[in-house]
């Protein structure tokens, strides 16, 4: 069973249409939920309301923490320590703790792989980082949304204490080194065929 539905499909679900939906959406009757790209949504949990059914949490909640290098493992401790006292706070129990450690610019972190698995499948209903850049340094759009897609609420605390700024001046080193390294070697193809041209000419 899908976790979230789009307009056309929630209204498919409940009978109504998608002009209903959206005057509900404004009047606050039925408030749709918001992609990072502002499409509306709805889940599962709005459904079982809508019908009368208290749903249930299904789920874990997980927190995300990761620091590029071994060296910045007091960072990372930082980084959990602050995202239990949030759960404190908030009243959230926490059901599992994944520390990474490796570059934002690496999507083959094991832990960031085994946690989008978890929630490709449904077993995630919260994820919950220090930081944008904690979960992935560019395209953290594209991952907030295949979360809402599957029913998982990404909460970032926004903490720019627990965002080292040295780890962003090491991964655009580590983009300008690639660039600059692709750069050179179209510079060496170009010669070499500027070469293997002059060769085939006889004149």
């Amino acid at each position: 069973m899908l976790h979230t539905y789009s307009p056309k499909q929630f209204g498919q679900l409940i009978g109504k249409s998608v002009a209903t939906l959206q005057r509900w959406d404004r009047e606050g009757i039925l408030t749709a939920h918001r992609s990072p790209t502002n499409r509306r949504y709805y889940t599962h949990d709005q459904y079982l309301a809508y019908i009368g059914v208290v749903a249930k949490p299904a789920g874990r909640v997980v927190l995300y923490a990761r620091v590029s290098t071994r060296n910045q493992r007091p960072d990372l401790l930082n980084q959990v320590a602050a995202l239990e006292q949030y759960c404190q706070q908030h009243g959230i129990i926490p059901s599992d703790t994944i520390q990474d450690i490796g570059s934002g610019l690496n999507y083959h972190r094991k832990g960031f792989n085994q946690l989008f698995e978890d929630i490709e499948v449904g077993k995630v209903r919260q994820v919950i980082v220090a930081h944008k850049d904690r979960l992935v340094r560019f395209g953290f759009e594209w991952f907030a949304e295949f979360c809402a897609r599957h029913g998982t609420e990404l909460v970032v605390m926004n903490q720019e204490t627990l965002s080292p700024e040295q780890e962003m001046v090491n991964d655009l080193l580590s983009i300008v080194h690639v660039f600059s390294a692709r750069l050179y070697g179209l510079r060496s193809y170009r010669k070499e065929l500027k070469h293997a041209l002059s060769e085939k000419d006889p004149h």
